[in-house]
């Protein structure tokens, strides 16, 4: 339904280097992790770059729909889960041909690191990495996030969830619920709650690292901890004062919010360091 574009940040070596696809986190960022006006972090081009300052390559790319690759989508009421999925199997194969890279690693940023553990089972990849990924499936998520409406409005997210969980879609839909569940997204909420993160990672046999942030006001240390009861063989590491942009804050709301409109805020030192300690051990 169109191209995908991305770029890729190669070092300059003679030999191959390792290659981590950065999968972009949920919502609508773009390729470098912004979405104007409401995110301008350049958090995904700040990781390219610092990955490839310590010889490691990487590909960052605008989801369909996206920016640049926003013609690939022939409209949101087409769009399920396993596209995006699909995505990164088809990146996969892509960069595979090229003798550049001597072994790929998925990485995952935000709920929807479910991507890439989802795609790391159907694909030959060497590594996973999760950073800020959700250890709880969507429709618990939204539940959570919903549980401080008017109990009117409480009541009908349950329902919808639950008729959403069934399989079955919803068409009437009040008008201050519809920005999550509008009729056209509704098949995307389906594709997706049919995935358990803490299920699913269970099923990778490869090197995992899982990251977490102490500030992230948005997926918490709990959520980390779950996907690592799930799968104890991975390296589970949190970070003291980074938040859900990679940034270094503290708990403070006001602080915390005023780096997802920084872009030139670099990102937490810690986090590179144990990204390249990880993919150099490997």
């Amino acid at each position: 339904t169109g191209d995908i574009y991305g770029s890729l940040t190669v070092p300059e070596k003679e030999t191959p280097t390792p290659l981590v696809i950065i999968i972009p986190g949920s919502g609508a960022p773009d390729r470098d992790g912004n979405m104007p006006p409401v995110l301008q972090t350049n958090v995904y081009k700040m990781l390219a770059e610092k990955l490839a300052e310590n010889g490691i390559s990487s590909l960052r790319y605008d989801k369909r729909g996206i920016a640049k690759s926003k013609a690939a989508i022939e409209g949101e009421n087409k769009l399920h889960f396993e596209t995006y999925v699909n995505d990164v199997v088809d990146w996969v194969a892509l960069l595979k041909k090229d003798k550049r890279f001597s072994g790929i690693t998925l990485l995952g940023h935000s709920e929807v690191s479910l991507i890439g553990i989802l795609a790391a089972e159907q694909t030959q990849v060497a590594s996973f990495i999760s950073i800020a990924g959700a250890g709880r499936s969507i429709d618990k998520i939204l539940r959570d996030q919903l549980k401080s409406l008017p109990t009117d409005l409480l009541s009908e997210s349950d329902n919808i969830i639950n008729s959403l969980l069934a399989g079955e879609t919803v068409s009437n839909v009040n008008a201050n619920l519809n920005t999550i569940f509008r009729p056209s997204v509704q098949p995307y909420l389906i594709s997706w709650m049919k995935y358990d993160p803490a299920i699913e990672i269970a099923k990778l046999k490869i090197p995992i690292l899982i990251i977490q942030g102490v500030t992230d006001l948005q997926v918490s240390v709990e959520d980390a901890e779950l996907l690592h009861y799930a799968s104890p063989d991975a390296q589970l590491v949190i970070i003291e004062d980074m938040n859900h942009v990679l940034k270094k804050s503290s708990a403070d709301l006001q602080e915390n919010k005023a780096t997802y409109s920084n872009p030139k805020l670099p990102l937490k030192e810690s986090l590179i360091d144990t990204i390249v300690e990880f993919l150099k051990s490997k």
